[in-house]
């Protein structure tokens, strides 16, 4: 019977799995998962994420191959020592990944191979997606509302599996080294979370049941379970977005006036989809400023400030609790996750390498295409970026989307015992109302790093800066 290699890499599920299913209709497939870190290198919470991830895998399929090391080489070892005819996998879209894939492929097929790969982890190939002129997209919206028009395919349903008997023994997962030990920062984290296929599908099945009502709005509330809490599980793709849209659009016809909540939420897989066309149509963005104009900007460097932004010390509440609710959690709500990378880029004027670099070790769903397209939007210098002027205020931004200081009073529980006028705000408070919440400032919390109205000004100085730059270039 006709053996085939699956490869598995970011879309460790069984259920809409191209690449899968297809290499189970010719007959007997080897699950193979390979760690290859050799040009892009997992942040230290995604290695937490990806360990269980395997561990749920393997449970599912039954058998799960593992090595670690150069794929080519790898795959033409086992491709000899199984007998196998093929090897089957869904594609990837970072310029490494289609770098090191082209060459596999053509190498592997030269030599006799039956070598092919599927689409697998979104909704749409980033070429077939194209603007009236040919080109690619460059604006969010009209981009999503022509995959709306052309319609979201449907997912397929997990294949029946036959496994292959093979000699060659597996490398063990836990010698790999992937969970922290010293210090196990990750404590705790399994209560928070479940990797895997199934926990996917359970977080999905849950949100959808009740905190998609409401979610236009309440999303930008952290103090509230109004979000899916999904992205880990799409970064590894335990679930795919064609699964995750035909949920939601199935959903959408039973609710009725929530309806509309649903569009809401589905433009989130659509912004993704979005980050993978532009990386894959320009493959510079995680290195470069999309916008060549803020090479220009007068960035400040300051190793103080970033530790303060790291550690959630800046002296702004909002800012701090998100910063803490990552360090602590691997995930952090995407309402804060703007406001932070604004005071970063905007208030510190900090370059947002330094942010994105920060997130790549610490978000459990690290993702190179919607990290970088996410900093370069928030600093100005992405495709469809916020506008250069739009600086949060982190002080109001408190009142607005956590108006009962919940949020707050769970990260930073030292401010806890402060009224909610002043949560937000623990700097305006006078010295008797610090001292009945048992609050010294500049020792049990920090004063602001940088006064909000000077960084504001600091900023757009900055962008005129730019703006002057390129009037001298082009006079």
């Amino acid at each position: 019977m006709t053996k085939t290699i699956v490869w598995f890499r970011q879309d460790l599920r069984l259920s809409d799995n191209h690449a899968l299913f297809n290499a189970c209709q010719k007959g007997e497939i080897i699950p193979l998962f390979i760690l290859d870190e050799s040009d892009c290198p997992f942040g230290s919470a995604t290695k937490w994420w990806l360990h269980h991830s395997l561990k749920a895998l393997h449970k599912s399929l039954g058998s799960l191959l593992l090595r670690r090391g150069d794929p080519l080489s790898i795959l033409q070892s086992l491709l000899n020592e199984t007998g196998a005819e093929g090897v089957y996998w869904n594609r990837g879209y970072e310029p490494h990944t289609i770098k090191r894939d082209t060459a596999i492929k053509s190498t592997l097929s030269n030599d006799g191979f039956d070598v092919q790969s599927f689409c697998g982890s979104v909704v749409r190939e980033p070429w077939e997606i194209k603007t009236g002129s040919g080109g690619p997209y460059k604006v969010y919206t009209p981009f999503w509302k022509n995959n709306l028009a052309m319609g979201i395919p449907l997912p397929i349903a997990a294949p029946s599996i036959k496994l292959a008997s093979i000699a060659t023994t597996s490398e063990k997962l836990d010698d790999w080294e992937l969970l922290p030990t010293t210090p196990d920062w990750a404590k705790g984290w399994e209560k928070i979370w479940t990797p895997g296929e199934i926990g996917a599908a359970r977080n999905l099945f849950e949100f959808l049941q009740e905190d998609i009502k409401g979610y236009g709005e309440l999303r930008n509330r952290p103090d509230l379970p109004n979000i899916s809490r999904l992205a880990p599980h799409i970064h590894f793709g335990e679930i795919s977005p064609r699964q995750i849209c035909a949920s939601a659009f199935k959903r959408q016809r039973e609710i009725g006036e929530f309806a509309s909540d649903v569009d809401k939420f589905v433009a989130q897989i659509g912004w993704r989809e979005f980050a993978n066309h532009l990386l894959f149509h320009f493959p510079d963005i995680p290195t470069k400023n999309w916008k060549p104009a803020f090479d220009d900007y007068p960035w400040r460097e300051s190793e103080t400030d970033i530790k303060a932004w790291q550690q959630g010390l800046t002296g702004y509440p909002m800012v701090d609790a998100g910063m803490r609710e990552l360090w602590h959690t691997g995930y952090m709500h995407n309402r804060i996750r703007m406001l932070v990378g604004s005071f970063l880029v905007k208030h510190l004027q900090i370059h947002w390498n330094h942010g994105e670099a920060w997130f790549w070790d610490t978000l459990l769903d690290a993702d190179l295409a919607n990290n970088t397209s996410s900093w370069q939007w928030i600093s100005g210098s992405g495709a469809d970026a916020a506008p250069y002027f739009r600086i949060f205020n982190p002080i109001t931004q408190g009142p607005k989307f956590d108006p009962d200081g919940k949020y707050v009073r769970k990260w930073c529980p030292e401010l806890s015992q402060l009224p909610d006028k002043l949560i937000h705000r623990p700097h305006e408070a006078t010295q008797l109302e610090l001292e009945a919440a048992g609050i010294e400032l500049g020792k049990t919390y920090p004063h602001p790093i940088v006064e909000h109205k000077q960084a504001r000004v600091a900023a757009l100085a900055g962008y005129e800066a730019v703006k002057s730059a390129q009037a001298a270039k082009t006079a």
